[in-house]
């Protein structure tokens, strides 16, 4: 669960900032080390076949711990930052270079390895992991840690539950209760041992603590946790915040907004042990999803998806052939243009800045050139070019004198591409919950058991980028296939080499196609559709050996040629359009963003809130004008 930090004191922004500079130094200094021995691995190529690659490896410290110990080397060297992180951090920061290090050393499942490890980048520093709660041991949690109770921040932020939540812009930093609570034992007299109160103690405001580093001088570290009142939110906020016990991770993460102080926005990532939250309308949605006993195939394209599924028993009685469409209709088209215009904006913007700041390393347009040869030829002194517009000044064989990264930038420049970074932020997470709620209604209507062909989207944008990063196909598979599984089924894939789908009938017969024909057509059995369509429809024929190897799939053609027997017309609609419902459209404040349908009167009239009638009773308001507190009701339902 994301919990926003309210973070609006200048000391904790500073010291915030220093801990995220220190912990980037250390991480870079790492990286850099492990680069370095990995390159040294593979230079060993005969000590490898003489003796092993473990003992490579052990002698160049490749490994875990080795890479730990150059963490704590460098912060030991180092003079400063001592004073800004500890050293339990450094050994998380080394274990996260150590992953990537995993990934490039040793082939996974599929036999892959990642590429060599390299530095990131500043701006690309966003997260400082931190150490997972111990639940053998009590009262061990030694680097960020959440204190506080949900009961407690309801009581500290409606004033006893006497009115609605008001968590203030600058919210207090809580503090550790003064006194002193019983440890539990007695001494000899026979009275309970005392001790004085702790962060563990405290049950008021959710806060976020950084104890026991380097600058426990000048105090804790607390940062204030705002948690998420919106409608609806209740049920989340209880199931990830209600029980401290199941708290086992928090990490610290900044990300990009240019209007707050500074340029970033703190939140804390909080992991729990348990499954995560399902709203009652997605759990119903799934186990509806799980009682449809459908064989299903999905196709996917760079202008559409398309689903078809068919009742397992191929028997009439048991339902009909349903399918969808997945595209875009006119107002996403809008609405993708209109945000594709606002970035060439930006980005035009961006490079006129940069030129007018470095305007030695750009050269004159050719209109620049020939108004300056027209001044010439008339004696007029030679006007100044704020913003060249030529090219970039380079060798001869292409590559600049001065590389882009030593340039000089204006504040201007840097504001600007925040705000293009926090709006490609905002556009990617809105694309993934279309995905999402698109592929809980396919799923819904088709059931958990999918098949699709095993296809490399990457090589597609080779040809169609602009495309498909409008329509998104990978990121909808993938979608269905997290649904798929969270339901309890699963989405298969295909190998094409073997299926072919697109160049058969349900038939059996081939029938070969080119990219440019949309529409199938087959002379033995006379079927005609729509081409995605029928290739989803064969989809679900598909039959593996190992589902495990998309290489082992083979098509059912019996099977095919069965359903198509058995349903004949019906099946036939099905293939040239759409038969079921497309689905709900997915809004965004203050526009209309419809993936799937145009919004209409209907629409629009039924998704406002029914008004109340005369019959019902109105709330209870207080003195002041605001809803007060009902007698007899829970204090911390007036957070939602």
């Amino acid at each position: 669960m994301v919990l926003p930090l309210a973070v609006t004191d200048t000391g904790d922004l500073a010291r915030l900032n220093k801990l995220f500079g220190a912990m980037w130094s250390i991480k870079r200094a790492v990286q850099r080390d492990a680069r370095a021995k990995v390159d040294a691995y593979w230079a060993a190529y005969h000590e490898r076949n003489e003796q092993g690659a473990k003992a490579v490896q052990q002698r160049l410290g490749l490994s875990r711990e080795a890479l730990e110990r150059c963490a704590y080397a460098h912060l030991e060297g180092s003079g400063h930052l001592k004073h800004h992180t500890s050293k339990a951090l450094a050994m998380h920061m080394a274990d996260e270079v150590w992953n990537g290090v995993h990934r490039h050393l040793f082939p996974d499942a599929t036999g892959h390895r990642f590429g060599r490890p390299k530095t990131g980048r500043w701006y690309d520093f966003t997260r400082i992991p931190g150490r997972a709660r111990s639940h053998t041991t009590a009262n061990k949690w030694e680097t960020f840690r959440l204190v506080g109770t949900l009961h407690g921040h309801a009581m500290a932020y409606t004033d006893g539950g006497q009115h609605e939540v008001q968590q203030l812009r600058r919210m207090p930093k809580p503090a550790v209760a003064a006194g002193t609570v019983p440890t539990g034992k007695v001494t000899a007299s026979g009275k309970p041992r005392m001790r004085k109160a702790t962060w563990w103690d405290h049950a008021g405001p959710l806060a976020v603590v950084f104890a026991g580093g380097p600058g426990s001088a000048r105090g804790d570290l607390v940062l204030p946790v705002r948690i998420p009142q919106g409608p609806g939110q209740r049920a989340r906020v209880e199931h990830f915040l209600a029980s401290p016990g199941r708290w086992h991770k928090v990490d610290l993460v900044r990300r990009r907004k240019p209007g707050a102080w500074g340029g970033w926005v703190y939140e804390a990532h909080l992991m729990i042990l348990g499954p995560g939250h399902a709203s009652p309308a997605v759990a119903q949605m799934r186990q509806r999803a799980v009682a449809l006993d459908r064989i299903c195939g999905v196709d996917g394209n760079v202008s559409n998806l398309s689903i078809v599924s068919f009742p397992a028993g191929l028997a009439p009685a048991e339902g009909a052939p349903a399918s969808t469409e997945i595209t875009l209709t006119d107002a996403e088209r809008a609405r993708l243009e209109k945000e594709a215009k606002k970035r060439r904006g930006r980005a035009r913007a961006l490079e006129r800045s940069r030129r007018a700041t470095n305007t030695a390393q750009y050269g004159l347009s050719k209109k620049q050139t020939r108004r300056a040869e027209r001044r010439a030829a008339k004696g007029l002194r030679d006007k100044t070019v704020t913003v060249p517009g030529g090219a970039r000044a380079a060798r001869a064989d292409g590559v600049p004198k001065q590389a882009f990264r030593r340039d000089r930038l204006s504040e201007g420049y840097r504001r600007l591409r925040a705000r293009q970074a926090e709006a490609s932020a905002s556009a990617a997470e809105h694309r993934r919950h279309r995905a999402r709620a698109v592929a809980r209604e396919i799923i819904a209507a088709h059931g958990v058991n999918l098949t699709v062909e095993d296809c490399d989207i990457r090589t597609w944008y080779r040809l169609w980028g602009k495309r498909l990063s409008q329509t998104t196909p990978g990121m909808l598979i993938a979608a269905l296939d997290q649904e798929c599984r969270a339901a309890g089924g699963r989405l298969v894939r295909a190998s094409t080499w073997s299926t072919a789908l697109s160049q058969h009938c349900l038939c059996g017969e081939r029938v070969k196609k080119t990219l440019r024909d949309r529409e199938h057509k087959c002379v033995a059995c006379g079927l005609v559709g729509k081409r995605d369509l029928v290739s989803a429809a064969l989809a679900a024929f598909v039959r593996l050996t190992d589902v495990d190897d998309p290489k082992t799939a083979y098509l059912d053609t019996a099977m095919s040629r069965h359903a198509q027997i058995m349903y004949g017309q019906g099946l036939e609609e099905a293939l040239r359009e759409s038969t079921t419902p497309s689905p709900k459209p997915v809004r965004r404040p203050g526009r209309v963003a419809v993936p799937h349908q145009r919004e209409t009167t209907a629409h629009r009239t039924a998704a406002r809130r029914p008004r109340a009638t005369p019959d019902e009773p109105r709330p209870v308001r207080d003195h002041a004008g605001k809803p007060g507190r009902r007698p007899g009701c829970d204090p911390l339902f007036t957070l939602w």
